[in-house]
């Protein structure tokens, strides 16, 4: 199946839009777009062969003269590619007029096209590293592959917050704080638009989960908008993006790509975006709404905006003016880019090396150290020439989600290989499996009548069919699979359908891992319990127009009794463990617990009882629980690492770089304390509603405000060194404050800090506010025994709160304090300041 098609059929969903006018209504204190951000660096050359000798608007305004309406509503609707490179969308140009069609491609984590490309760390492992210059020169990676790879706009960045760790794409996005988000999406949206190509910021807005994404009614009020989902979007277009992506769900009532408060009174008329909102794909929901809202483009088809605008235009119910005004948006965004000059620019070649070393400089940056007792890491001395690898991602290398953030790279490599590497000669490094997630083969004298269903292969346009029995001594919990190349086949386990066609995305979005095997091949599983005695067997697969490969397997009780048994043998003959542990995230499906899946918890708990020098490196999408947390001697979160992970992982664990990421979500200790545990109205909603009834306090704010302790606290993270914090000063300054602080490292390594600060509320508001907001923070690398003094301006932004009777931003001013430290909860500086009202 086509990736057009897969997409399209993947993502049935939409909604979002608002209360009142007025409860959306611009803020005077919103900054315009600077002139001339974002974009590309090479403008165009020469005007348009269609409007030869005019610029700019004239430009426009002459093809706009020119066009029919048929053509007209062409550009405001995708089609199919006649030249498919393997994208997500495609808008056909008018080739009579000069206009050149439009590929649009998904992108959070690299290029997602049929070609190979740099498979990026996941944007979450991004954010971890606190580094806006980093997150440029990572979207500076996916501009110049885009336009390489003959794409002309890019689905991407994702800026929703982590609002709920159960959320499925939060590995798609990068913060549960809205200042790092915002400061964070700038950066990536001028990258990617440093190189030319068109950055879409998505999904606007309120689009925080999976679950019942396409109907779910999200209720939030004005403030909470402002202060916490909008202030990314905000900075995408304060950044110049060029096109922003309607959301699936509804905002207050009304979809979102529906939403005249969302899309005309506050994005455009309230922060001045001048670039074209396209639906998410099959988002839209009406055409005279729509348009009318402010919604220019239909993906990825013309249900609306094809056939039923043209008829609403020549019926009266749309002026062909709203048709010309998105229009011009689109025109005058291309024209911005140079994608209407006479000769726009050539397309780069791709350099791969440039983005494997971006890759892989991401991937360190921000892998975050969440625990380090008894000196376990970094692997040194006796500990580093004796080491066990276990668990299945420890050999086949977990790259990325699933999803449309699914990136095939040019190549890989896998952690075990990578430690084997670093280890070096006269180190001994053993394996051992410790959870099967591919099974084994199904033996073949288990069936009567026998079959051979490990490697069979259907011709074209023949059908493989088989029926047989199997008998089990005792009840016993099966783990049935199977692996295909084609159309899947159809699997029933006493008359029962083991891997039925799903609804929607979930039946093509399987997720990074275990939606294929390591060769390839398309896997489905379904965990059941069987009872003792006989059970009945049937497959049929179809060879269909190419022919395909299957293979059906399974795991067993015993099975994972051996796996387990072999790992804890393999811990107890080496110095020290790394013990590779995933969760599988993925598009179009939200989790369902925070632990971690499968018999992990358990491999976990044995393997570090039998070697208390294990590690523990996540490859997981956000906040995991830890019961077994205590037995283990260091725990590295490296959520999905891209294509450089491995060589990454081994960088971190035998110290050859500092961990500096740090947590950009809090990690909670208990999954029923979270901002939204217990709470069903605020996730995953009740009857199609759903109520943002936390207010402002997302995140790290509401385990202040509600004084919970979690596992690891928003902004945690280790250093293989030791660190002082001293001599802070906090002085007013053009209505913010001026913060100065030392920071010192006071160990024997070379290390990476990344310093925060924290405000805390303002005495002469009378609305709601934080404990402590996120205001600043500073990357550091600091030789052993040096000091850096940090100078942070905290600006009128950080220190004011939205009034929604006023509809506006409002200094905070007053007495207010100033906290500095190493996280959210590690804060050993404090001091106060008087700011003066304006």
């Amino acid at each position: 199946m086509s990736e057009a098609v897969s997409r399209r059929s993947a993502m049935r969903l939409l909604a979002t839009a608002g209360t009142a006018g007025t409860a959306l209504a611009a803020s005077a204190c919103a900054p315009g777009v600077p002139p001339g951000a974002g974009a590309p660096r090479t403008p165009p050359t020469a005007p348009a062969s269609t409007a030869a000798g005019a610029k700019g608007p004239a430009r426009i305004d002459a093809l706009l003269e020119r066009l029919t309406l048929d053509e007209k509503t062409a550009l405001l609707h995708g089609a199919p590619d006649p030249t498919f490179l393997g994208q997500a969308g495609y808008v056909p140009g008018v080739p009579r007029l000069g206009i050149p069609p439009l590929r649009l491609t998904d992108g959070p984590a690299g290029v997602r096209v049929a070609r190979p490309a740099t498979a990026l760390p996941a944007p979450v492992l991004l954010a971890s590293a606190f580094d806006p210059a980093l997150a440029r020169e990572y979207g500076r990676v996916i501009g110049r592959e885009g336009r390489a790879l003959g794409q002309d706009v890019v689905l991407s960045p994702m800026v929703n917050l982590i609002r709920t760790p159960y959320a499925g794409r939060n590995f798609e996005t990068l913060a549960e704080d809205p200042r790092l988000t915002a400061d964070l999406v700038g950066e990536m949206i001028r990258g990617i638009q440093d190189e030319g190509l068109i950055a879409t910021v998505k999904h606007f807005a309120l689009n925080n989960q999976e679950h019942g994404r396409d109907t779910v009614d999200v209720i939030a009020a004005e403030q909470t908008l402002h202060e916490t989902e909008l202030r990314g979007f905000e900075a995408a277009v304060a950044a110049g993006a060029g096109a922003v992506m309607g959301a699936y769900n509804k905002v207050n009532g009304v979809h979102a790509c529906e939403s005249k408060p969302l899309l005309d009174e506050l994005l455009r008329n309230g922060w001045g975006f001048d670039g074209w909102v396209m639906s998410d794909w099959d988002a839209t929901h009406s055409t005279v709404a729509a348009i009318g809202a402010g919604l220019d483009m239909e993906m990825p088809d013309g249900t609306h905006f094809g056939a039923p605008l043209r008829e609403a235009v020549r019926g009266g119910s749309v002026p062909e003016s709203a048709v010309d005004l998105a229009v011009r948006r689109i025109l005058a965004t291309m024209d911005r880019f140079g994608l209407l000059a006479a000769r726009p620019a050539a397309r780069p070649p791709r350099d791969s090396a440039a983005g494997a070393r971006t890759a892989r400089k991401v991937a360190t940056a921000g892998a975050v150290l969440l625990r380090n007792e008894h000196g376990t890491l970094p692997l040194t001395g006796a500990s580093a020439r004796s080491i066990a690898v276990i668990g299945p991602t420890g050999q086949v290398p977990f790259v990325g989600g699933g999803g449309s953030a699914h990136v095939t790279p040019d190549g890989v490599d896998d952690p075990l290989t990578a430690i084997r590497r670093r280890a070096g000669n006269g180190s001994t490094v053993r394996y051992a499996l410790g959870e099967d997630v591919y099974g084994r083969p199904l033996p073949a004298k288990l069936l009567t009548p026998a079959a051979d269903l490990e490697a069979r292969s259907v011709e074209p346009g023949r059908v493989f069919s088989h029926e047989a029995e199997f008998r089990l001594a005792a009840d016993d919990e099966w783990t049935l699979l199977v692996h295909y190349t084609g159309k899947r086949p159809v699997v029933r386990l006493d008359g029962k359908e083991l891997f039925p066609v799903r609804q929607g995305v979930a039946e093509y979005f399987a997720g990074g891992l275990l939606g294929s095997a390591p060769d390839g091949m398309s896997v489905r599983r379904t965990t059941l319990a069987l009872k003792a005695g006989t059970h009945r067997l049937a497959v049929t697969a179809e060879g269909g127009d190419k022919g395909q490969r299957f293979r059906l397997r399974h795991t067993t009780g015993a099975t994972r009794a051996a796996d387990l048994a072999e790992a804890v043998k393999t811990a107890k003959a080496a110095r020290s463990v790394v013990l590779f542990a995933y969760e599988d995230a993925t598009e179009g499906r939200d989790r369902t617990s925070l632990a971690l899946p499968g018999g992990q918890e358990r491999l976990i708990e044995a393997v570090a009882a039998a070697n208390p020098r294990t590690t523990v490196v996540l490859n997981t999408s956000s906040s995991t629980t830890m019961p077994w947390l205590p037995r283990t001697g260091a725990v590295l979160q490296m959520y999905y690492p891209g294509q450089e992970g491995a060589g990454a992982t081994a960088d971190l664990l035998f110290g050859d770089v500092d961990p500096g990421g740090r947590l950009t979500q809090t990690f909670p200790a208990d999954e029923r304390a979270t901002p939204v545990g217990g709470e069903p109205l605020r996730y995953p909603g009740v009857g199609g509603r759903q109520e943002y009834s936390e207010g402002i306090h997302v995140g790290h704010r509401w385990y202040d405000a509600q004084r919970v302790t979690p596992l690891f606290p928003f902004g945690h993270g280790l250093s293989y060194t030791t660190w002082q914090y001293e001599k802070l000063t906090v002085r007013p300054q053009r209505s913010g404050l001026r913060v100065e602080f030392t920071v010192r490292n006071t160990g024997r390594r070379k290390g990476t800090e990344v310093a925060q600060v924290y405000v805390g509320p303002s005495t002469e508001l009378e609305l709601d506010q934080p404990v402590r907001a996120l205001a600043g923070y500073r990357r550091l690398v600091l030789a052993p025994g040096r000091a850096e003094r940090v100078t942070l301006d905290i600006d009128a932004r950080a220190l004011s709160s939205w009034d929604p009777e006023q509809h506006a931003w409002v200094l905070g001013s007053g007495r207010r304090q100033v906290f500095v430290g190493r996280s959210s909860r590690e804060l050993p500086l404090r001091s106060k300041a008087v700011l003066a009202s304006r």
